[in-house]
């Protein structure tokens, strides 16, 4: 299958790689099917790009590769989704960056609104952690 993007132009993927985020991201409800690709390889980022949106796409990464001690529970959202028989190993935790351009060193995380994928699904969900000690711009830069 062939998705048009801004970033990359046309790309193709599987039809299995899509992951369908039955409530979309936040401020974008309406946008429901996503692909997840690393940035370069060895990088820690990812895009999180829309298939139906060529403009949509968002930079993310593992919040543990910033912020090892970084801990939410998702259990309510993965009962949400009725992941019932999801296994730790099912279940990935992404978090939204933020990279001014030409400024990487104020480069910030939403660590207040993870994206759990469920990989053997193919379905995601985005978390609101509400009375969080996080912050949604959480500095990256200098952090490990």
């Amino acid at each position: 299958m062939k998705i048009k993007t801004t970033r990359f132009g046309t790309i193709s993927i599987k039809k299995d790689k899509i992951i369908d985020m039955p409530s979309g991201m936040l401020g974008f409800s309406e946008k429901k099917r996503f692909v997840l690709f690393r940035h370069k390889d060895n990088s820690p980022f990812c895009w999180y790009q829309s298939v139906d949106e060529p403009s949509l796409a968002f930079v993310v990464t593992s919040p543990f590769l910033f912020a090892p001690e970084y801990s939410v529970d998702a259990d309510d959202a993965a009962k949400a989704m009725s992941w019932n028989d999801a296994i730790d190993s099912d279940l990935e935790l992404y978090v939204v960056a933020n990279i001014p351009k030409g400024e990487p060193y104020k480069m910030t995380a939403n660590l207040i609104g993870p994206i759990l994928i469920n990989v053997k699904k193919r379905q995601a969900v985005q978390m609101v952690i509400s009375n969080s000690p996080y912050s949604h711009k959480c500095p990256l830069a200098g952090r490990k």
